[in-house]
């Protein structure tokens, strides 16, 4: 295991194995993204994307809430000024920007989830909420639009009246609502969402590297060009994959009866 902490106010980073934990470290101020909390995540994922040991991230945050949101007072003035400029070789956390991450993201909330980290978890694959967990699109109650594809993915995953519904008023809502709305996967005791993120990871983690890119890839390509233009790709795809040596494996594996150990080739 191989720990580094860029300190308070940015984001943790830990190596577990195959995962890599992610959490925002900025708990004075309930999480709260600043630009440096910002560059750092965009970094820290780009640090994963670049690190063929590691088969999928977890992002949770230390102190009691995921996050506040955008730290507007901070950011404001050079929002004014030009916008965030993202380092080389980091990686948008919202994906609204090229390049896209090739590999998953889990997600744990407990406590308030405010406007960009509900974008956060709509950007990620699997989230989990605990039952605590407390999310608002506050943004048209500070002036502005949510800017991070929540006008796009809020409204696919729950329907545009459910998504416009909280987009319009800046309502709270609760985790079950979350749930029933498909913004998380699983709701939990509070205090458990990060252990119950880390063993979807786990499971992930075991699973072959190339396919789990390859079903990103698919569904990043239909949401992104329609379901016509990912549907064109299958073959293609499939076919790629056959004469790699973790198809070799999870073949003898299942032959075998035993659990296959893919190694990304």
């Amino acid at each position: 295991m191989s720990e580094a902490n860029s300190g308070p106010g940015r984001v943790s980073r830990e190596q577990r194995g195959h995962l890599w934990l992610v959490g925002l470290d900025r708990a004075a101020k309930r999480n709260a993204m600043d630009s440096a909390l910002l560059m750092d995540l965009a970094l820290a994922l780009g640090e994963y994307e670049g690190n063929d040991e590691l088969r999928c991230m977890v992002l949770f945050a230390h102190g009691e809430h995921f996050t506040a949101g955008l730290d507007l007072m901070e950011l404001a003035p050079k929002l004014v000024g030009g916008g965030l400029h993202y380092p080389e070789g980091s990686i948008d956390p919202w994906g609204t920007r090229l390049p896209r991450r090739s590999k998953p993201v889990v997600v744990a909330v407990e406590g308030i989830c405010w406007t960009a980290g509900i974008e956060l978890l709509l950007n990620a694959d699997i989230a989990i909420a605990a039952s605590n967990a407390r999310f608002a699109h506050l943004e048209v109650l500070r002036g502005i639009p949510p800017s991070g594809g929540s006008t796009v993915r809020f409204t696919q995953a729950a329907g545009w009246a459910n998504a416009m519904r909280y987009m319009l008023t800046g309502d709270e809502f609760d985790a079950d609502q979350a749930r029933a709305m498909n913004l998380v996967n699983e709701v939990v005791a509070p205090g458990q969402a990060l252990a119950r993120a880390i063993d979807c990871a786990k499971r992930i983690t075991k699973a072959a590297p190339l396919a789990i890119k390859a079903t990103l890839q698919s569904a990043f390509l239909a949401r992104d060009e329609g379901h016509a233009a990912a549907l064109a790709r299958l073959d293609e795809t499939l076919l790629e994959l056959m004469g790699s040596a973790d198809v070799r494996e999870g073949v003898m594996a299942m032959m075998q009866k035993r659990a296959p150990q893919f190694t990304g080739r």
